[in-house]
C-alpha cells in the first residue's frame, strides 16, 4: 500500500469488503469502490476502473449518452494512467479507446472522431 495522508482508509476497507464480499457487484458499485482503490494501488485497480467505468456506461446509462460519454473518458483517462505507469498496456488504452469512440460515433461527433482514430492508430490499434 502507497502511503499517503489523503488517503480515506475507512473507504478503502469498505471499498475491499464489497469487492470481497459479494460474487458480482452491479457495475455502480464496482466504480465506486475501483475510484477509491485506484488511489492505494493504481496499478492493481485502474485496468479494473477502466473496465467496470465502460461495463456502467452500458448498463445504467444507455439512454443518457452524455453520461455515458463522460464514463467512457473516464475509461480512457485511468488507461492512459496504467499506460504511464506501466509501458506495454497499449491494448488497454487502445481498447478504451475504441470503446469511447464507438460512443462519439452514435452521438454524431465527428470533430472528435479524428483524434481519437489518430491516437488509435499511433498505439497499433486494439488489437496489438
Amino acid at each position: 500500500m502507497n502511503p499517503t495522508p489523503h488517503i480515506n482508509h475507512d473507504a478503502v476497507l469498505r471499498a475491499r469488503v464489497a469487492l470481497l464480499g459479494s460474487g458480482t457487484l452491479p457495475p455502480r458499485q464496482q466504480v465506486a469502490a475501483y475510484r477509491v482503490l485506484v488511489d492505494v494501488s493504481p496499478q492493481a485497480y485502474l485496468p479494473r476502473l477502466a473496465e467496470a467505468l465502460y461495463d456502467y456506461s452500458r448498463s445504467d446509462f444507455a439512454d443518457r449518452p452524455l453520461t455515458a460519454l463522460a464514463l467512457r473518458a473516464e475509461a480512457v483517462a485511468a488507461a492512459r494512467r496504467m499506460h504511464a505507469l506501466e509501458h506495454g498496456r497499449e491494448r488497454l488504452l487502445a481498447t478504451a479507446l475504441v470503446r469511447y469512440r464507438e460512443q462519439l460515433e452514435l452521438m454524431d461527433r465527428e470533430d472528435e472522431l479524428a483524434a481519437v482514430d489518430a491516437e488509435i492508430v499511433r498505439l497499433g490499434g486494439p488489437g496489438r
